[in-house]
Protein backbone atom coordinates (compact mmCIF):
# COMPACT_ATOMS: atom_id res chain seq x y z
CA UNK A 1 0.00 0.00 0.00
CA UNK A 2 3.04 2.41 0.99
CA UNK A 3 4.41 1.58 -2.55
CA UNK A 4 1.05 2.76 -4.01
CA UNK A 5 0.93 5.90 -2.52
CA UNK A 6 5.22 6.46 -3.23
CA UNK A 7 4.35 5.53 -7.03
CA UNK A 8 1.46 7.82 -7.07
CA UNK A 9 3.16 10.69 -5.42
CA UNK A 10 6.25 10.09 -7.73
CA UNK A 11 4.09 10.34 -11.12
CA UNK A 12 1.88 13.76 -9.57
CA UNK A 13 5.72 15.57 -8.66
CA UNK A 14 7.25 14.08 -11.91
CA UNK A 15 4.66 15.82 -14.29
CA UNK A 16 4.26 18.90 -11.91
CA UNK A 17 8.27 19.21 -12.29
CA UNK A 18 7.95 18.85 -16.12
CA UNK A 19 5.73 21.53 -16.13
CA UNK A 20 7.61 23.97 -14.00
CA UNK A 21 10.25 23.59 -16.17
CA UNK A 22 8.70 24.22 -19.97
CA UNK A 23 6.87 27.34 -17.68
CA UNK A 24 10.04 28.74 -16.89
CA UNK A 25 11.17 31.38 -19.19
CA UNK A 26 13.98 30.73 -21.79
CA UNK A 27 17.52 30.82 -19.96
CA UNK A 28 20.39 31.52 -22.50
CA UNK A 29 21.36 27.66 -22.24
CA UNK A 30 24.84 26.57 -22.20
CA UNK A 31 26.51 28.69 -24.45
CA UNK A 32 25.85 31.22 -21.52
CA UNK A 33 28.35 29.21 -19.19
CA UNK A 34 30.72 29.79 -21.42
CA UNK A 35 31.17 33.58 -21.64
CA UNK A 36 28.08 34.57 -23.90
CA UNK A 37 25.68 36.94 -21.70
CA UNK A 38 25.98 39.75 -19.44
CA UNK A 39 23.01 39.48 -17.87
CA UNK A 40 23.65 36.19 -16.02
CA UNK A 41 24.51 38.23 -12.43
CA UNK A 42 21.12 39.71 -12.64
CA UNK A 43 18.97 38.33 -9.33
CA UNK A 44 15.77 36.43 -10.40
CA UNK A 45 12.43 39.00 -9.02
CA UNK A 46 8.70 38.49 -8.87
CA UNK A 47 6.90 35.27 -10.56
CA UNK A 48 10.44 34.18 -11.78
CA UNK A 49 11.59 33.67 -8.30
CA UNK A 50 8.64 31.80 -7.21
CA UNK A 51 9.01 29.82 -9.93
CA UNK A 52 12.75 28.86 -9.54
CA UNK A 53 11.62 28.12 -5.67
CA UNK A 54 8.86 25.76 -6.17
CA UNK A 55 11.21 24.34 -9.26
CA UNK A 56 13.95 23.50 -6.74
CA UNK A 57 10.93 22.30 -4.32
CA UNK A 58 9.35 20.06 -6.12
CA UNK A 59 12.67 18.63 -7.38
CA UNK A 60 13.84 17.82 -4.15
CA UNK A 61 10.67 15.99 -3.40
CA UNK A 62 10.81 14.21 -6.74
CA UNK A 63 14.21 12.95 -5.36
CA UNK A 64 13.15 11.96 -2.58
CA UNK A 65 10.54 10.18 -3.16
CA UNK A 66 12.44 7.80 -6.11
CA UNK A 67 14.86 7.10 -3.05
CA UNK A 68 12.11 5.95 -1.28
CA UNK A 69 10.55 4.06 -4.21
CA UNK A 70 14.06 2.26 -4.06
CA UNK A 71 14.42 1.25 -0.70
Amino acid sequence: MAKQVILVAQIFTGILLIGLVLLQGKGGGLGTAFGGSGGVYQSKRGVERIMLITTVIVAALFLALSIASVS
